[in-house]
């Protein structure tokens, strides 16, 4: 970030409310994505459906697992859904499964012979066609530790409950999931590129929502850094973005005092919410927004 603010200790003046349980919310991603946003889609409805006519367009510019868009489209809350990640390893997959090759990737996964050694085959290959990539990369995403698509991201040797590589892999369960995407993707248009030249496109239009869930590296996390590839975020001008927005936005950061100046500096509302993780574990995230009366 260009500018360096003064680190100080900000409250919110509402506790966090009781938090969302991510297993009480519908699956629909073929990633087991770090970062992953399942735990907000209550209050994604809840935001889209507060206002009084239907929503024309939404725009995920950092769309990563994807579970915002799909659920949008699964669930009719936009007429027309923008996906746009940059990644071009998360890219691969979006455009086969939106492209046409779904069945085909979702054959592949059914069809893999899943061992060590399998895995490691499959991912020390050079994929030679964009499906070929995509395999690939849901592979790695449910076979390495954490699901991280990052460089150096070591496969699982235990997992959960000493299952090892089956910890995260259930190919009837993603080949599923892909699938019942394919059904809904005449509603969403993938695009491979940079967010922030999107929202640019688009921010004037008043027909247009965002959905914006940036890499969390303001206020000196590392998270994003360790999880993704293209972590790189100037926080400031995502907020002087959202300053020009016509339509409405909905942000979702880490709860770093950063992030508080920088919602202050350009008077967005903020607002505390809780979920729990698949482990149970409570954890606290910021929302930020032009108005958040909605949110009760």
């Amino acid at each position: 970030m260009k500018q360096r603010f003064l680190m100080q200790e900000l409250e919110l003046d509402e506790p966090p409310e009781k938090p969302t349980n991510v297993a009480s919310v519908p699956q629909r991603s073929p990633f087991r994505y770090p970062g992953g946003k399942t735990w907000l889609v209550p209050k994604f409805r809840q935001w889209m459906k507060a206002r009084k006519s239907p929503i024309p367009i939404l725009i995920e510019p950092f769309a990563g697992g994807g579970i915002i868009s799909l659920t949008a489209a699964f669930e009719n809350l936009a007429s027309e859904i923008v996906m746009v990640e940059l990644d071009e390893q998360v890219a691969a997959v979006w455009k086969v499964i939106m492209g046409g090759d779904a069945q085909w990737l979702a054959d592949q996964i059914l069809s893999f012979e899943l061992s060590t050694d399998s895995v490691r085959n499959a991912l020390e290959k050079k994929p030679e066609s964009l499906r070929e990539k995509a395999f690939q990369t849901l592979l790695k995403n449910r076979t390495a530790h954490g699901g991280i698509l990052a460089n150096g991201a070591g496969i699982i040797k235990n997992g959960e409950n000493g299952k090892g590589l089956r910890s995260r892999w259930y190919p009837a369960t993603i080949a599923k999931r892909i699938q019942a995407i394919e059904s809904v993707a005449s509603k969403v248009r993938f695009i491979h590129g940079d967010g922030f030249d999107i929202m640019e496109q688009y921010k004037k239009r008043t027909d247009t929502v965002f959905f914006i869930d940036p890499p969390y590296t303001a206020g000196g996390k590392r998270a994003g850094s360790r999880l993704y590839r293209h972590f790189e975020v100037d926080h400031e001008r995502l907020f002087v973005l959202c300053k020009e927005i016509r339509g409405d936005f909905l942000m979702t950061y880490d709860n770093a005092n950063e992030v508080q100046l920088l919602a202050n500096k350009y008077h967005f509302e903020t607002k505390l919410v809780s979920m729990k993780n698949t482990h149970h574990a409570k954890m606290d995230e910021l929302l930020v927004g032009k108005n958040l009366a909605w949110l009760v």
